[in-house]
């Protein structure tokens, strides 16, 4: 389980798992628009984690950056995390 705490947008944090195959599970957004949300979860569900990252990157709302944008930056602090791991 990988925790992030998101800067700029009404949810505070976003937990989620990757598998071996770098897919991604169980996305949980803290705070934040409900159904908008849980809507993101669910089409995310499976997804590679590259694939979300350059599709949901960039999408701005309010602050400069959206929880789409936050979910996006997450991924990358996780792919920056077993970078560092495997060193």
């Amino acid at each position: 389980m990988f925790t992030y705490n998101t800067k700029g947008t009404c949810s505070r944090q976003i937990i989620f798992d990757v598998d071996g195959e770098n897919k991604l599970h169980n996305v949980k957004f803290i705070g934040g628009c409900g159904g908008n949300l849980q809507g993101i979860a669910k089409l995310v569900e499976g997804k590679s984690i590259d694939d979300v990252r350059e599709t949901l990157q960039g999408i701005k709302c309010r602050n400069n950056t959206s929880c789409p944008d936050q979910l996006a930056c997450a991924i990358q602090a996780f792919k920056d995390r077993e970078k560092e791991a495997a060193r």
